[in-house]
């Protein structure tokens, strides 16, 4: 494609050199470029891309997009390479990429999903839903992307980085996918990696804190107004939840859509009624159409009812097949989402993804409300993340669960023991009992052998990931096979 039509729609731009040249790739990996490149350079947390540009170039970029002028001048370009400065490159990269691939969203209905939580249970139920109705869905999510059934690959982040987003958009087109829905991190909005995506719905699930570091957001303003960014990209209608006291805001924030709500408590457009928890699943009643529904879905606990309908909300809106509702939401399953691990020795096992306070605590309350035994909280915090919710998990875990297994989660670059010993300043502050194993399989079996067949054991925090990433490096870690091997 012409680089003058890959540029379109992006402001600022100062060029020198030819803008006429055809581009055959985008990148901002140096590692990746090939001939025929327009390479971006993005100033990252921990790299500067402006420092592999003459990389680049020898791997075969003829044009050159970059923000940072100083180390531009530091830099001696062929006459033969187009230099491109944009106010902010990631922004640019995001808009250059849509071009580039034909600005395929637009072709499509998109579906946006932010929040703190719910945001995979939701888009797993309503591409249950759109799929039970006929339609060809795609999925860009925290678990893996599709296309329909098909596995695109497991995602590295929640939300791809744009020029991945605009590729698999495309490759949508191509296979006739009519409606993508995509977990929308406040990350990618506040990086600007979801410019150039035309939404048509938004939904705000719940906010609580979350992602609070030097790498994620400075305050929980800075995280607020990131998700806030989404509804000012969509088009047509966005739906919140109205029991949660922030995101209810939204509705007095937005005035570009129409605002919808759901709920339980509060008023709200679309409300669940005569709600039943059990272990294994949860049910309510909800009118679809001029009919009150019951409906049953396999995921226990309130929250899968707020999921249930946000997903609806959106699925509303693309007619009212009330017995395909049903049917859909009475089959969906989400991996790593209060997920079921069958085992030779019958206990009670659930995994799931809670890795922040209000997660973990959502989660321990709902088993807690059904479990006739004792409920064994398992779980560890990421290493490099906001290490002030530590001590706050630790002393949820201590408050609800009847017995806590402090262990490790992905410690990344962090010293695992640290991570634990900031957990169990907070678990002292409660009467909780409670263990330090470190080691995550180790502490798995420990959970095990000490559990009955009336207790529930809750292994919190790895969700879905298959991996386990110590000292930067990820190795196997699937905590559905260490309970087969354990079990026997």
């Amino acid at each position: 494609m012409e680089l003058k039509k890959i540029l379109n729609n992006i402001e600022g731009l100062k060029a020198k050199g030819n803008l006429e040249i055809d581009i055959k790739q985008i990148e901002n990996d140096s590692r990746k470029v090939e001939e025929g490149a327009l390479f971006v350079a993005i100033t990252g947390f921990e790299t500067d891309g402006h420092e592999y540009i003459e990389t680049a170039i020898k791997n075969g970029a003829i044009a050159i997009l970059a923000e940072n002028i100083e180390l531009i001048k530091k830099i001696k370009l062929p006459e033969d390479v187009t230099l491109i400065m944009a106010p902010n490159t990631r922004k640019a990269l995001a808009v250059a990429s849509a071009n580039f691939y034909g600005n395929p969203s637009q072709s499509l209905k998109l579906i946006g999903i932010t929040g703190t939580k719910g945001k995979t249970t939701t888009s797993f139920m309503l591409k249950a839903i759109l799929e039970k109705m006929g339609h060809k869905v795609g999925l860009l999510g925290t678990v893996a992307n599709y296309i329909g059934d098909k596995n695109l690959g497991e995602s590295s982040r929640t939300t791809p980085e744009s020029i991945e987003i605009q590729r698999l958009f495309a490759q949508m087109v191509k296979e006739k996918v009519d409606t993508v829905i995509m977990e929308v991190s406040s990350q990618s909005l506040k990086l600007d990696r979801v410019a150039g995506c035309d939404f048509d719905y938004a939904i705000f699930t719940n906010f609580s804190e979350d992602h609070i570091s030097p790498k994620e957001h400075p305050s929980m303003e800075d995280y607020f107004n990131s998700k806030l960014k989404l509804f000012s990209m969509c088009t047509k209608k966005g739906f919140i939840n109205s029991d949660d006291f922030k995101v209810s805001k939204v509705k007095k924030l937005v005035d570009n859509i129409e605002i919808k709500t759901y709920g339980i408590d509060n008023s709200a457009d679309l409300i669940a009624k005569d709600i039943t928890v059990t272990n294994s699943s949860v049910d309510f009643k909800v009118k679809i159409g001029m009919k009150n529904e019951r409906i049953k879905v396999n995921i226990p606990g309130r929250f899968s009812v707020y999921n249930c309908l946000a997903a609806l909300s959106v699925a509303l809106q693309f007619g009212t097949d009330a017995e395909k509702i049903v049917e859909a939401l009475a089959e969906v399953s989400v991996p790593g989402r209060s997920e079921m691990v069958p085992n030779k020795k019958g206990l009670s096992i659930m995994i799931d993804y809670a890795h922040s306070p209000e997660s973990l605590e959502s989660i321990l309350k709902a088993v807690k409300s059904y479990t006739r035994g004792r409920v064994i909280s398992l779980f560890g915090c990421g290493g490099d993340r906001d290490s002030l919710k530590r001590p706050i998990m630790g002393e949820i875990s201590g408050r609800i669960a009847d017995f806590t297994i402090i262990s490790s989660d992905n410690p990344r670059t962090e010293k695992p023991e640290e991570i634990t010993k900031q957990i169990e300043e907070g678990i002292k502050r409660t009467q909780g009992k409670y263990i330090v194993i470190v080691d995550r399989k180790e502490a798995i079996k420990y959970a095990l052998n000490m559990a009955t067949k009336t207790d529930q054991i809750v292994l919190a925090g790895k969700g879905h990931e298959t991996y386990q990433e110590i000292d930067g490096k990820k190795t196997s870690f699937d905590e559905r096979q260490i309970v087969k091997e354990i079990c026997g």
